[in-house]
């Protein structure tokens, strides 16, 4: 169950706000105002905020700016809510860091089809940064590598390696191609520098290696 965070100072709008998100079946907490929301930011991440402008202690695009700085929340999606229409405003909600802007008055299925929106987008690029096959995980932000839990040490190459294999996983990648993806130079027969790569990848993965299949005469695949 996603949690959204509302951030806004108008008692009715955001119990219209939560009675709609609950409803589809979101976990939701409120705020009045950034300080009680920024509190809480320290404490749990949420999936989503929904953040009005004009707040009584703190302008939402500042606290806007302030999220987009913080490792730990720069990713959630937050969409603007507020009361300001003007071009002017959106773009600046937008060049801030804001992932959608919507303004008041709102329907409610507007509002619930833009946060489903927001997710879903969030949720693929989430897979994009993530490759996995069994215990293998590869986090393409981070460059990082674990196998059954355990983080691997992997050369550059070796790195490159496993991400193209997890890429096309389930398909056979001929050793040509990966020779030209990874070492950008032609395949010759004689080589066996892919061969060692596999072989060291295989190792360093553990028990996981041996989710890299080769496959005779014609390259390797991960499954």
């Amino acid at each position: 169950m996603a949690l959204i965070y509302i951030v806004e100072d108008d008692q009715n709008i955001r119990e219209i706000e939560r009675f709609a998100l609950q409803n589809s079946g979101y976990e939701v907490e409120e705020f009045a105002c950034a300080r009680e929301f920024g509190g809480r930011l320290r404490e749990r991440v949420p999936d989503c905020i929904l953040l009005d402008i004009m707040l009584p202690d703190e302008d939402g695009l500042e606290i806007l700016r302030r999220i987009r700085t913080l490792p730990e929340v720069k990713k959630v999606p937050v969409m603007m809510v507020t009361a300001k229409t003007t071009e002017l405003d959106k773009v600046k909600g937008l060049d801030q860091g804001a992932d959608d802007y919507i303004t008041k008055p709102f329907g409610v299925m507007e509002l619930i089809s833009r946060v489903k929106a927001l997710l879903r987008r969030c949720a693929g690029m989430e897979e994009d940064r993530l490759l996995t096959a069994g215990e293998i995980c590869l986090d393409s932000e981070k460059r990082t590598v674990y196998a059954g839990g355990t983080l691997c040490s992997l050369t550059y190459k070796e790195y490159e390696l496993l991400k193209l294999l997890l890429q096309n996983r389930g398909i056979v990648m001929r050793r040509d191609v990966i020779m030209e993806r990874i070492w950008d130079i032609s395949f010759e027969g004689e080589s066996r520098t892919l061969d060692v790569h596999v072989k060291t990848l295989r190792q360093k993965l553990g028990d996981a290696g041996a989710l890299i299949r080769t496959v005779r005469n014609v390259g390797y695949k991960i499954e």
